[in-house]
């Protein structure tokens, strides 16, 4: 998912005004409503100080549907006919996703350096010779291809009978469609070293950036809520979990659940990476701390 949230009510409100819809404000029994419903079905935790986000994103939905106030709006997501088909855009509305290729290279370093060669050490010793990992917040995908293209460039020549399946999932149905078609522009390639630009990327009229087949055709997407329960049994025998940037919008109950379910989709002997922000600390004693050369992992053991 990788949520950030940020706050731009004037825009909201300019967009509103030009559709001819008047600025409305949530009263705090409805955010409180809002929030708690919020919770509910993600985990994530407003706080008091997102109401006036929580405002700005709601109200360009509304502007889209033709309604006039959050209470109608919210009565939509829960009562309307299309109530769960809506639940996808309000999903999208009150998450903004922030990311780019090889965001995090401390930890693809000790990806590519310590853990996968020592998976596959385990593996090679268990007559395997498939690694898969799971982007458990991929939003856009960026965080999957570079997982992908680390091991094509740093892997697979040492390693040659060995496959990756790299399977990304995030809440926000828009961006899992982006990281399917894998086309992305300046912003997410900012921080690509050129050899990678220059290998796995097809540049596109327009200032487009494709990822190659062969990186695409290695990664996977779907949409996937972290706090559902039913859907978290189903992820298992993963080796390695990548879930940056996502726990720090959970409580501590949430925080414990959904690191509960990261910790049962993960093999022995597999590894969890969160976000720089984060930690696991208070939050479970289950996994082993592992120091890496400017990052940490945790390791099931």
């Amino acid at each position: 998912m990788n949520p950030t949230f940020n706050f731009n009510l004037a825009g909201a409100i300019q967009g509103s005004a030009a559709v001819g819809a008047k600025p409305t404000v949530m009263s705090a029994s409805l955010f409180e409503s809002i929030r708690k419903y919020i919770y509910e079905n993600t985990g994530i935790y407003f706080q008091d100080n997102k109401k006036y986000f929580l405002e700005s994103r709601l109200l360009r939905r509304m502007n889209y549907l033709g309604l006039k106030t959050f209470e109608e709006y919210f009565d939509l997501l829960r009562y309307g006919t299309n109530g769960q088909s809506e639940k996808k855009y309000f999903y999208e509305a009150i998450t903004i996703n922030e990311t780019f290729f090889f965001r995090n290279q401390p930890q693809l370093d000790a990806l590519a350096q310590t853990i996968l060669p020592e998976i596959i050490s385990l593996k090679q010793a268990a007559g395997k010779n498939k690694i898969r990992i799971w982007s458990a917040a991929s939003s856009s995908g960026e965080e999957a291809y570079s997982i992908a293209m680390t091991f094509q460039d740093l892997i697979k020549p040492r390693y040659p009978s060995f496959e990756l399946e790299v399977v990304g999932t995030d809440i926000n149905n828009a961006v899992v469609e982006t990281a399917t078609q894998g086309i992305y522009r300046d912003y997410s390639i900012r921080n690509t070293p050129p050899y990678f630009l220059k290998k796995y990327f097809k540049v596109g009229n327009g200032g487009t950036y494709e990822v190659n087949p062969e990186i695409k055709k290695m990664a996977s997407f779907k949409v996937m809520n972290l706090y559902d329960d039913a859907a978290m049994k189903m992820m298992y025998n993963f080796d390695v979990i990548f879930c940056a940037n996502v726990l720090i919008y959970f409580d501590v109950a949430s925080k414990i659940k959904v690191v509960s379910h990261l910790y049962n989709s993960l093999n022995k002997g597999g590894y969890l990476f969160i976000g720089y922000s984060e930690t696991l600390h208070g939050i479970s004693k289950a996994f082993k701390l592992v120091s890496f050369p400017n990052t940490v992992g945790y390791k099931k053991e």
